[in-house]
């Protein structure tokens, strides 16, 4: 199958999110599973010809390679993406994000004529990369070339739209028509992801729970009328882990390399953790992770309610993130109040949070909603524990078998199962049988990637 792979941002070449880690991540295994794939996106400031060796392939247009021999499309234009930051600046978003990404999806399209590269299927990520299905059911509703081309589109949260004022309307260069209830109108606004959910032949999220739950009035913001028309059309798949990447035998972050067989190294990876953190070293205290984004979504509402009487049990807690200001200032008074107990380090931190995999017991995640969450997949790896709340992704995932789970979004819910947590912690046996289960869970991208080819089979057989 010939797919191509649309997306705003893909690991190596450039990443705020997990959008970027499946676009990266996906074609690798498509790859693996000999389908030829190639990525299109902008080409950012970021991305440096000494650093991804690339190649010009028209005066627009630069390539480079990733996997074994998958092509990554560059599409240039100085005047929009050679900027500092992907989407915007702190103030906000980039207020021409409207003209980017538009340039991006039209020129993606004229692309795959120029290089005469027909695919089956173009699977478009998000908003950024939603006006694809679009153009490509109005603009080249009769080009022969295309015509057997179907689309797939992700939604990775669908809290992010793409939405912009009316009057901009005209920048797409589509028939006003258009701008309706079955078209790209939102309450007398453009939404971009509207426009793709509209014309994509087929929709997915990343996990079955939340492909369910953008259906409901919770959750939808605003769209679930929508997907609910189309629901025979909208599907659940959850995402993969880069093992190559998040593995405790070959990990170069941690103290010592550990595996199921052998797990010696995880009490290192501990002690290790706790010295960073200016924490006491101790085995037998439970020592909590977070690596998350400090905000009300990410839970860390009911966390800031009960944080004080957290820190009264006997356990350690490490944060890494950034996020709200107002939760950045509780999270230091209680590091002030507790300063053995709690650990918070307010940036971004890759070799840290392989620290925090490795080294915590307990993985938390209290999340109000998560369309996949790939934290609870990590730490399974690394024989550390999730305990999460029960909502998308983190409901596919996480059960009583292989972590700690609640249904009660409130702080006390959240600090029933913390205890629940602690109180197994120190049950050894159970506790090295729990870390044994988790670290055989296997959410590689292999498997996550045979079903997206079933979802593409799906949308071609229409």
């Amino acid at each position: 199958m010939k797919i191509v792979m649309c997306a705003s941002e893909a690991v190596p070449f450039a990443k705020t999110g997990g959008l970027a880690d499946v676009a990266g991540a996906l074609p690798l295994a498509l790859e693996e599973e000999h389908h030829e794939v190639i990525i299109v996106m902008p080409r950012y400031k970021s991305i440096q010809d000494s650093k991804f060796n690339i190649k010009r392939f028209k005066s627009d247009i630069s390539y480079s390679t990733t996997g074994k021999d998958i092509k990554v499309y560059f599409i240039e234009n100085d005047a929009y993406y050679n900027r500092d930051n992907l989407y915007g600046e702190k103030t906000g978003d980039y207020p021409d994000n409207l003209d980017r990404f538009s340039y991006y999806s039209k020129r993606t399209l004229e692309l795959l004529k120029e290089m005469k590269f027909k695919p089956d299927i173009i699977h478009v990520h998000d908003w950024q990369a939603s006006l694809i299905p679009v153009y490509l059911k109005n603009w080249y509703a009769n080009d022969a070339f295309y015509k057997d081309t179907r689309t797939v589109l992700t939604i990775h949260n669908i809290g992010y739209q793409g939405l912009f004022p009316k009057d901009q309307f005209f920048k797409l260069g589509l028939d006003w028509s258009l701008f309706g209830m079955e078209g790209l109108e939102f309450f007398d606004q453009v939404n971009v992801l509207k426009g793709g959910m509209m014309f994509s032949d087929t929709i997915n999220t990343v996990s079955p729970t939340y492909a369910n739950e953008i259906q409901t009035k919770e959750f939808g913001f605003g769209l679930d009328g929508v997907l609910k028309k189309r629901s025979d059309s909208v599907f659940g798949i959850i995402n993969g882990i880069d093992y190559s990447i998040w593995n405790p035998e070959t990990d170069k972050y941690i103290a010592k390399n550990f595996s199921v067989e052998d797990t010696k190294g995880k009490l290192s990876c501990k002690e290790d953790l706790q010295k960073f953190c200016n924490l006491p070293t101790s085995k037998d205290v439970p020592l909590m992770g977070i690596v998350s984004r400090l905000a009300q979504q990410k839970g860390f509402d009911i966390l800031a309610e009960g944080i004080d009487e957290i820190c009264k049990m006997d356990l350690q807690l490490v944060i890494l993130g950034t996020g709200d200001i107002k939760y950045h200032q509780i999270m230091e008074d209680m590091v002030r109040k507790y300063p053995k107990v709690i650990s918070l380090s307010l940036r971004f931190d890759d070799p840290l949070a392989h620290k925090i995999y490795a080294g915590s017991d307990i993985f938390v995640m209290p999340s109000r909603y998560e369309p996949c969450g790939l934290g609870q997949l990590i730490s399974f790896r690394y024989g550390t524990i999730p305990l999460a709340f029960k909502t998308g992704g983190l409901a596919d995932t996480v059960n009583d078998k292989n972590g700690f789970i609640f249904d009660n979004y409130s702080r006390g819910g959240l600090i029933d199962t913390i205890k629940k947590a602690v109180a197994a912690f120190n049950d050894k046996k159970k506790w090295e049988a729990l870390v044994a289960r988790a670290m055989k869970i296997d959410y590689s991208w292999e498997g996550s990637a045979r079903k997206y080819v079933e979802l593409y089979e799906k949308a071609k057989a229409g």
